[in-house]
């Protein structure tokens, strides 16, 4: 089975929040979610982290500072499954 770029970089930037263990009360700069991926990416990066967040794997909290970003606890074990089947992690 062969999954597309977009499902990839779902998978890793889904992947390098749980290895950080940026989960429920812990939050990261949404602009930290670009780090690792090439700089042309930037846009795409985006797009994909919107839809992360309209699916409720990240959750959002405004700040003075920007906006922070962290995944939703309630659907972590859906999050690590999605992570397993397209990159073959294991946590």
């Amino acid at each position: 089975m062969e999954f597309d770029d977009e499902d990839k970089i779902k998978a890793t930037i889904l992947y390098n929040l749980r290895r950080k263990k940026v989960i429920g009360g812990v939050h990261t700069h949404f602009d930290t979610l670009r780090k690792g991926f090439p700089s042309h990416l930037g846009k795409d990066i985006n797009k994909i982290a919107k839809e992360l967040i309209k699916k409720a794997w990240i959750l959002t909290k405004p700040a003075s500072y920007g906006l922070q970003v962290s995944l939703n606890k309630n659907k972590l074990k859906e999050i690590e499954e999605f992570i397993k089947k397209i990159l073959g992690c294991k946590f």
